[in-house]
């Protein structure tokens, strides 16, 4: 009944499905403890303590409480509570499953403490390494490429609702083989960021739009428009680049993580006392009620926002905090967006902020469909899509050949012959 490669992607099907669903149940949990332990840090014990949420002491000490608390578990847990972030792209191959305890409560820890940083590595870590182990064990036969990719289908549906961003990805990287069609490729991928996605919205619903002006009518001089404003987020993205390996060599000259982890979570609690508390935590809410509340921010709070958020970024990933970057970069463009649009109020917001989302996601993860996904996805429009594929061509040209955020491991090494 079935062609021969048919019955290949029939076979696949159903560890595609299981693996999509137990991605996402792990996103789920971890998320919901993490919210949890966030409420019980941020409103049960200050309640009942009397403390004022708002002072800049109780900021300064709850920023630099998560960093110790974090780099205890690097330090004791076994594995280090996994590699490294700031050495790793958001996909990599697995880790030992040893390290995933650790490393799932130093993410629930940071994201609970206000960290600067998403879930989105960590998680992915965790659900590519436990789906290796299990094809290890029940079919030792498949490559563990195959594993990877399916968890990591799986995981980035659970993330952002939809299948589509992972078809995106993928669809650069597994369209090489030119003997089998792109879409056999695609088919257990897609199975497994269905499955994710479908699974995540019995719990929640990842919603990235904002409350800004639909783009209805689309104008030649938005082109240049966009062009400007892409440009602007990659030169800001990649001052933050540039910054990167410098800070990653300053907090790491700090052996103890203990201490290192301390003092930048006492940077970042300094940071939050410069932007305000809508500059803490992985950005996703944050930049809704930036957007929701944009006639209440100026210029200047605005720029203070992108710039803190910014920094913030940089310092949390450099000095170890598990963590992901592609939610805090979205949050940056988004301010920058605003911002720019407060300067040029005859150009769109709907065009500024999306244009600035595409050039800032583009900077961190040097994807161009997952930048073009991330922001059609914050102002979502199909007027939208031809400017933003036409600007995307510019801002790819400018970042050709250019540096990634990524430190090289074998610098870390020289710096600790016992990292991982």
């Amino acid at each position: 009944m079935f062609h021969p490669r048919a019955r290949l992607m029939l076979a696949f099907a159903l560890p595609a499905i299981i693996i999509g669903v137990l991605s996402s149940l792990f996103l789920v949990a971890i998320m919901m403890l993490a919210g949890a332990l966030q409420t019980l840090l941020w409103q049960n014990i200050p309640a009942v303590l009397n403390v004022n949420t708002q002072s800049s002491s109780w900021t300064l000490f709850m920023l630099t409480l998560t960093g110790v608390g974090v780099g205890a578990l690097i330090k004791y847990m076994p594995g280090h509570a996994g590699p490294d972030p700031a050495t790793e792209s958001l996909i990599g191959a697995p880790v030992a499953v040893s390290s995933l305890t650790g490393l799932a409560l130093a993410l629930m820890l940071g994201l609970a403490g206000g960290v600067s940083l998403g879930p989105e590595y960590p998680i992915t870590v965790i659900n590519i390494a436990l789906a290796a182990a299990f094809g290890a064990r029940f079919m030792p036969k498949v490559p563990t490429t195959d594993w990877v990719i399916l968890a990591a289908a799986g995981t980035i549906g659970a993330l952002f609702g939809t299948p589509i961003a992972a078809a995106l990805i993928f669809s650069q990287t597994l369209g090489t083989n030119k003997d089998v069609p792109l879409w056999d490729r695609l088919f257990a991928p897609l199975l497994a960021a269905g499955a994710g996605a479908i699974t995540t919205d019995q719990f929640f619903q990842p919603d990235f739009s904002l409350t800004i002006p639909a783009y209805d009518s689309s104008r030649l001089i938005d082109i240049f428009s966009g062009s400007v404003v892409v440009l602007i987020a990659i030169a800001l993205g990649m001052l933050a680049v540039w910054l990167f390996p410098h800070m990653h060599r300053l907090f790491n000259s700090i052996q103890n993580p203990v201490l290192r982890l301390g003092l930048g979570g006492f940077v970042l609690g300094l940071l939050a006392l410069i932007g305000g508390e809508i500059t803490l935590f992985k950005g996703l809410d944050e930049m809704k009620e930036l957007a929701h509340s944009n006639q209440l921010f100026e210029m200047g709070p605005l720029l203070a926002i992108t710039l803190t958020k910014l920094a913030a970024l940089v310092v949390a990933a450099a000095c170890g905090f598990r963590g992901g970057r592609i939610f805090p970069a979205v949050f940056v463009g988004v301010s920058l967006g605003l911002m720019l649009h407060q300067y040029a109020p005859d150009v769109p917001a709907a065009v500024t902020v999306s244009c600035a989302v595409m050039g800032m996601v583009l900077v961190v993860t040097r994807d161009g469909w997952l930048s073009l996904f991330m922001a059609a996805a914050v102002v979502p429009g199909l007027k939208l899509l031809p400017l933003l594929c036409i600007v995307m061509l510019p801002a790819w040209l400018m970042l050709a050949g250019k540096p990634m955020m990524l430190v090289a491991k074998q610098s870390l090494r020289r710096q600790d012959p016992d990292a991982g």
